[in-house]
Order: structure tokens, then sequence, then C-alpha cells
């Protein structure tokens, strides 16, 4: 039977009662919603564009050379991994605006970049927010046998080489969503009876799987193959290398946000209990990287302040840039720690992480 976990609520509530009466004093203080603005919106149209734009040059045969059509579809890999950062993610957290139905409809374009709204917000919502880096917990750490994630993982012989074969897997990530992963998880979110924090029946949600993996199909293979002047064979290689543009920038944001060596993997005691309180259990298990990089903020939708983001899911990621400085001086206040460093600092640190899980059993 699957442990129950716990948090340790004793532990300094004060911070967590101060840092929510800060962040929701400058929302009421400067007058704005802690949902979408105009910015927000902008963003919106933009990354659809970059999905769907080059999408109907391919089908329409604007381009007959292929490298320049290869290039429409990595184009398309971005635009997907912009849809998945800056707009399905605060939908599906109820983040992007105050009418819920259209948080909803924005949260199924996951369904178009062959995704599942259903088991999205079960994985990252309910297992990965609330038990964030523990093991057998938080499904992104989900990796064996072919990688190693945490220390409380198995360590096998292959893991001494996965900082070097990591980033060829993490392209694959989002073509194993669309293919299989889904209905895997579909059916363990079933048997651990999840599927009931989403409201929803096993059959609906299984049918409406199914369904809307026929549409993604349709749409994004079986017309460009009908209508593309490029041969079948070459569509299904442009279609490969889609997924793996956008498995590869999704992948690496969300591992430099957790799997780095700053970031901690907690274990509960044998009643279940968690050390911290919730909240400084995401200070102790999440870092932030590029705070100052304008175009990474952009694109990945806020996710570099990936603590901001864990504390407050609740707010769209438009504003995290602003309320970072309130929750970094209120964890220094506290003495408690804010990780974060450059980009490049982010990819080094993950990378020797990797080393590390790969070569020792404990770190």
């Amino acid at each position: 039977m699957e442990q129950r976990i716990s948090f340790n609520t004793k532990d300094r509530p004060e911070f967590v009662k101060e840092l929510r009466s800060r962040v929701n004093s400058y929302f009421k203080e400067n007058n704005i919603p802690k949902t979408a603005n105009a910015s927000m919106v902008i963003k919106t149209i933009a990354m659809l564009c970059i999905y769907f734009i080059p999408y109907f040059l391919v089908v329409f045969n604007v381009f007959q050379n292929p490298w320049l059509v290869l290039s429409m579809w990595i184009l398309m890999g971005i635009g997907m991994a912009g849809i998945g950062f800056s707009i399905m993610h605060d939908a599906n957290h109820g983040s992007y605006s105050k009418n819920q139905k259209v948080n909803k409809y924005l949260g199924y374009l996951i369904n178009i970049i062959g995704g599942s709204s259903v088991n999205w917000k079960i994985q990252h919502n309910v297992l990965h927010h609330t038990y964030t880096n523990i093991n057998g917990h938080d499904e992104d750490l989900n990796a064996d046998p072919l990688m190693r994630f945490s220390p409380d993982q198995k360590r096998r012989k292959a893991h001494k080489f996965q900082q070097f074969y990591a980033w060829f897997l993490y392209g694959l990530i989002t073509i194993s969503w669309s293919i299989k992963k889904d209905f895997i998880q579909l059916e363990r979110y079933k048997g651990k009876d999840l599927l009931k924090t989403q409201g929803i029946t096993y059959q609906k949600a299984f049918t409406r799987l199914v369904l809307a993996k026929l549409f993604y199909y349709s749409f994004i293979l079986v017309i460009p193959m009908i209508f593309s002047a490029q041969a079948w064979w070459m569509t299904l290689i442009f279609y490969f290398v889609m997924h793996f543009a956008c498995g590869l920038f999704i992948s690496v944001i969300f591992q430099l946000a957790h799997v780095v060596t700053e970031a901690s993997f907690p274990k509960p005691n044998e009643a279940g209990t968690i050390e911290n309180n919730w909240a400084i259990h995401q200070l102790y298990t999440t870092a932030n990287f590029a705070r100052k990089n304008f175009l990474i903020t952009w694109f990945v939708g806020g996710l570099n302040y990936q603590i901001e983001h864990h504390l407050f899911p609740n707010i769209c990621h438009i504003h995290y840039k602003k309320i970072s400085k309130i929750v970094k001086n209120t964890a220094q206040e506290f003495q408690l720690p804010y990780y974060e460093s450059s980009f490049w600092g982010a990819v080094a640190s993950h990378t020797k992480l990797l080393s590390k899980l790969g070569k020792y059993d404990t770190i």
C-alpha cells in the first residue's frame, strides 16, 4: 500500500502567513488582478501563431523546398512548447482567467499538441505540486529504468552515462505522451482512484482521451500527409523532429527547476510526515534560473520563476517577476533558502547531479 504523505503544519507557519499577506498586499495596493493581463493575451496570440501559421504553410504547400518545410515543423515544435508553457499551464492551474470556463477551454489546448488535460492536471497539479521531489509520489521523477532522478531510486549500471544520453531521451518525451503514456497514466490513475480529483469517471476520461488522440493525429499527421507535397515518410520524419524540439525544450526547463544539486529530495518519516510544512518544502526542493533573461522568461511562461509558481500556482505567471522580490526577501528574513542561478549555471547543476546520481548510491 502506498504511504500517505503529510506535511508538518507546525513548522514555522508564520512564514507562510507573512508571505501570503505580503503578496496579497502587492496586488491589492496596485489594484491589479492575479490573472492574465493584456501582455498575457498578446503572448497567447503569439504562441498560437507560432504553432498554427507554419502548419498551414505546410498544408497549403507555400514552400516546396524540404529544408524550408522542415523549418516550419521545427517552428511548430517551438510553438507546441510555447503553448504548453505560456497558455495551457496557467489555464489548467486556473490562473489564466477569473472565468473558469476560459481556463477550462484554454486548458484543452494541451489536446491539440498531443497531450491530455485530465492526466496533466493529476500528474502536475495534484502529484508534482503537492509532493515535489518526493520519490514514489512526484511522478515527474519517474523515469526508471532509463534515468535516475532521485537518490531514493535504484541505481543501475547504465545510469553512469545518463548525463550524456539524457538530452536525447528528453527530446522523446512529448512523442511518448502522444502515443502511449497518456493511456498508461489513465490506467494508473484509475487504480489509485485519482480521477475523482478531476470529477470524472474512468469511462468518460477514456472516451475523451481516445477522441482527443484521433483528432490530434488526424490534424497533425493525416491532413499534412494528404495535402502536403512532401512524401508521407518525409512528413513522418518532420513530425518526429517537431516533437523532439518540443520535448527537449519542455524537459530541460522542468528539470532545471527541481533536478539540480541545490534542491533536496526529502523523505517522509515512518508516519509519512515530511519534516517541513508544504511551503517551506517547496523552497528546499525548487530552484529559479535566468530571472533577468527577458526572452527565456517570456518563452517559458515564467517557469524559470519556479519558486513563485510552486508557492502561488493560482497566480498567472505574468506577475512572477514582480512578486519574486517579495518571495526572496521574505525567505531570507526567515533564514530560508531561495535557490537561483543563470540558465547555463542551472544546466551545469543538472548535469552534475545526473552524473552523481549515476555513479553513487547516495549523494
